[in-house]
């Protein structure tokens, strides 16, 4: 699961990065508003931690652009200022959570995976094909009951395939939900994962269109 931070605070910016990515997220750092609008309008982010106080703008302002212009992606916003208030005007604001500063990092990354429990289409937010069961909340899969390990870019890929089951997804898709911005993409990574992952759940669970990409085959 692929996430935007956006925030100028480099001591915080980046322990977000690297602490998301120890939960077992991707995650990419914008510094101020036109970089997090520009890095959402490219796409592929399945939720957005958001500043309220930026170099060039305020957090909801670039909130309230987001949701004129229809961009449902969700949103936890970070403050200092956490009076009722501030809260209040955020949440009206389109925002789907609130954590005022100081936080932690582990209720970060829970309240990520609750907002995107909300947003999933399935009541329990767990995805399930052909006997696989996958719990996004929890980043664990399983086989008719027997859990089984992935890496966190092996849940990445198997979480975008499961998403949508029937339709194919290209390689440069699925780097995307392997690949920060800032990363280098190794050129093989997606063949990688998907042989292991075959390894995991048969030779015949994931199915390659030579020249177009990846689909989960019909059980």
């Amino acid at each position: 699961m692929r996430i935007l931070i956006v925030e100028d605070d480099d001591i915080i910016g980046n322990g977000l990065k690297v602490g998301l990515g120890i939960s077992g997220f991707t995650a990419d750092l914008a510094d101020c508003c036109e970089a997090g609008e520009a890095a959402l309008a490219v796409g592929g982010f399945d939720a957005v931690v958001l500043d309220v106080m930026l170099p060039d703008g305020s957090g909801h302002d670039m909130l309230a652009r987001l949701r004129g212009r229809g961009d449902t992606t969700p949103v936890l916003l970070l403050t200092a200022l956490d009076a009722l208030g501030d809260r209040v005007k955020g949440l009206d604001g389109g925002a789907d959570d609130h954590l005022g500063k100081p936080f932690e990092l582990d209720e970060v990354a829970a309240r990520l995976r609750a907002l995107m429990r909300r947003g999933a289409t399935r009541p329990d937010s767990c995805l399930e094909w052909g006997g696989v069961r996958l719990d996004p909340a929890t980043m664990t899969a399983s086989r008719e009951g027997a859990e089984i390990r992935l890496s966190r870019r092996e849940f990445a890929i198997l979480h975008a395939l499961m998403q949508h089951p029937g339709a194919i997804q290209s390689k440069p898709q699925l780097e995307e939900k392997l690949y920060g911005f800032d990363e280098g993409v190794e050129s093989n990574a997606v063949e990688v994962h998907v042989h292991n992952l075959r390894g995991k759940f048969g030779s015949r669970f994931i199915e390659t269109l030579r020249g177009v990409g990846y689909r989960l085959r019909e059980a």
